[in-house]
């Protein structure tokens, strides 16, 4: 089975989870790289070029405190395009990603606001990556908000999630999101599952990251 990465700060309930559907979980934990809440999230150091493709993995010393120094691995990468703001993506993962479509965005922490639901089809809250993406490929626009992370007035939708198999998976309680039918539907026409928990509250973790087996180092 595949690995999965995910944040120290991730829900015991999805930990869980995962090793019962035979994952290797790997924990992130948290370093002085850049600032402390997203310090162990997966999307700073890691960059999956896509569903079943493999994961790029990034030099921990190239990452500064802030932004934008935090941000060159934070791409979004669905396996056909690659989103990110191209001022800052960092020039091996552009390589390794050379055979995907760039799509520039304003917004650095690109991942963080992007659900990768397949090669395009897409979920965001954030308008600059919406008008950025919309000519290209399918892109469900949700409200912003809703979402926790710590010492921040609310998270970002594509860090409360990913893409593991053919389910689409939430850290947290989805149906409290002001947008769940609209995403729920957005994700069962692509034939996809959709998996989410409603012992907790929906919270923002740096996004869940599969490896396939070959991938991982």
């Amino acid at each position: 089975m595949s690995t999965i990465y995910l944040s120290e700060t991730a829900n015991p309930t999805l930990i869980h989870y995962l090793k019962a559907q035979g994952h290797q979980v790997e924990i992130i934990k948290k370093t002085d790289r850049t600032y402390d809440p997203v310090s162990s999230h997966p999307d700073i150091y890691l960059c999956s070029l896509g569903p079943g493709a493999p994961v790029f993995f990034g030099c921990p010393e190239k990452i500064g405190k802030a932004y934008p120094e935090n941000i060159r691995y934070n791409a979004a990468c669905t396996g056909k395009y690659l989103l990110h703001n191209l001022k800052h993506t960092d020039p091996d993962l552009l390589k390794a990603a050379g055979h995907l479509q760039p799509v520039h965005t304003a917004q650095g922490y690109t991942k963080c606001n992007v659900v990768i639901v397949d090669q395009a089809s897409i979920i965001t809250s954030d308008q600059g990556i919406f008008k950025a993406s919309k000519e290209k490929m399918d892109v469900l626009l949700v409200r912003p908000g809703h979402i926790r992370l710590q010492n921040f007035p609310y998270g970002f939708i594509g860090g409360a999630s990913g893409r593991v198999g053919d389910t689409i998976l939430f850290n947290g309680n989805l149906e409290k999101h002001p947008n769940f039918q609209e995403i729920k539907a957005f994700i069962e026409s692509r034939n996809l599952r959709l998996k989410y928990f409603k012992e907790y509250s929906l919270e923002d973790i740096g996004s869940i990251i599969e490896a396939p087996p070959s991938t991982v180092p």
